[in-house]
């Protein structure tokens, strides 16, 4: 069953602004750099190195800024603009790693906004759509059973 398209209320949004950006970016690092010594991000580290990062929950009021090195990705905060910038709703974010729906899809429906450089916004699309998510089955058969 696909997940039902909604919006985090307006006032969440102000509460996520507000709070700090270190728990958020810490748990993001953290889980991205576990899934690359697992295997399960095949990422090439080399074409991410020195580059910067934003994801922009913006339901949510989230922004999780960080950046990356030629072995991992780091919890490196900086100003300015980042080098590569995603920004959707929390629930098309979720889509994507529930496989309900392609980055491509989600951003040729103006759901997924992708800005920054063009070459790393298509490395790291192609990366977020080879990712097998370990959680996205649980998650599915979570939802399948509280469906309705």
């Amino acid at each position: 069953m696909p997940l039902p398209d909604i919006v985090l209320p307006p006032f969440a949004t102000g509460i996520g602004r507000r709070l700090p950006g270190l728990p958020p970016r810490f748990a993001l690092v953290k889980t991205l750099n576990l899934m690359l010594e697992r295997g399960l991000l095949p990422a090439d580290m080399a074409l991410f190195n020195g580059r910067k990062f934003e994801i922009d929950v913006l339901d949510a009021g989230i922004r999780v800024r960080f950046s990356a090195d030629a072995e991992k990705f780091t919890d490196d905060a900086f100003d300015g603009a980042p080098d590569l910038r995603l920004a959707a709703n929390a629930v098309d974010f979720l889509r994507m790693m529930l496989r309900e729906e392609d980055p491509d899809t989600l951003f040729f429906k103006r759901k997924l906004h992708i800005e920054g450089d063009t070459e790393l916004g298509l490395i790291t699309k192609n990366l977020l759509d080879s990712v097998e998510w370990p959680f996205a089955d649980k998650l599915a058969k979570w939802q399948e059973r509280h469906a309705g």
